[in-house]
């Protein structure tokens, strides 16, 4: 007795049982053979594009184009066209008319008007993202009162990482309808200001030579574009500059160089005699014929 025929007449059985139509679209039978199938080939491209976008962003483009917002674009762009052609071909193979989805569509459509008119404006707005390139990975961007670094572009939101380490995750309508500050838009170059205020016995022309020092040993600082100071005006109890330099290495943390560029300044004008003054207010009092006090009649 063979066990052989016995196998391939199981496998026969439940072959036409899985080939079992379950329900039909348009003049296309779907079963559950048919339906595995389709999954299982999705699931592969969806891999294979994913994989592709990596290869591409890390290996492929990375000698042609030194951006890593470009090439992530570019990655991101090649994986959905993957995707969305291997549906495709993966339907029509399988014998589904796309023709008959005409129906299907309209009511996706009807429900994009009525419920989803969000997700379809994140999703243009992905694309836009990505052709335009208003921001990019690794850009230093402020979106209200979001501030950080881009890390990922996806079709429906952006992910940003800001100084405490935390991830915020923003719709990509965001970014076309809302005003976008892009810190690093054309370079990584960024600009600090740091005001200062001196007595009025300091020499200003002294002042103006301390801070450019401090600037200049300043290793996060750069020499060109080269640093300035602003005599910006004449205050109550100081005269007031402004010393502007330039980063490139800590356009992510503008503040704590401002405040090591103060602990400077402090220290060089402790060394040089420069006061920083606090407000004083002199009173001066009058003479009068009134007395302060009046005297109380005798009782």
């Amino acid at each position: 007795m063979s066990v052989v025929p016995s196998v391939q007449e199981s496998w026969g059985g439940l072959r036409a049982v899985l080939g079992q139509p379950l329900f039909s679209i348009g003049g296309s039978e779907v079963s559950l053979l048919k339906v595995v199938s389709i999954a299982l080939s999705l699931a592969l491209i969806v891999i294979a594009a994913r994989y592709l976008k990596r290869l591409l962003v890390s290996r492929l483009l990375l000698e042609r184009i030194h951006d890593e917002g470009a090439r992530f674009a570019l990655g991101t762009i090649t994986q959905y066209l993957v995707v969305f052609f291997g549906v495709l071909v993966v339907l029509q193979s399988a014998g589904i008319n796309l023709s008959s989805l005409a129906v299907l569509s309209g009511t996706i459509g009807i429900g994009i008007g009525f419920g989803l008119q969000n997700i379809a404006n994140n999703f243009f707005s992905g694309i836009i993202i990505l052709l335009e390139r208003p921001v990019k990975v690794g850009d230093r961007i402020q979106v209200g009162d979001v501030n950080g670094d881009v890390v990922r572009i996806a079709i429906r939101s952006t992910t940003i990482l800001t100084n405490d380490n935390i991830n915020i995750i923003v719709p990509n309508s965001e970014f076309v309808s809302s005003q976008v500050i892009n810190w690093s838009h054309n370079d990584r170059n960024l600009r600090v200001a740091v005001p200062v205020g001196v007595s009025y016995s300091s020499d200003p022309e002294e002042v103006r030579r301390i801070l450019l020092q401090v600037a200049t040993d300043h290793p996060d600082i750069l020499d060109r574009p080269a640093p300035d100071v602003i005599f910006s005006g004449f205050g109550n109890s100081s005269l007031d500059f402004e010393l502007r330099v330039w980063t490139r290495t800590r356009i992510q943390t503008p503040k704590i160089l401002r405040s090591e560029v103060n602990f400077r300044i402090f220290e060089a004008f402790g060394r040089n005699g420069i006061e920083i003054p606090f407000p004083q207010t002199d009173v001066h009092f009058r003479s009068t014929d009134i007395p302060l006090f009046s005297e109380k009649p005798e009782a």
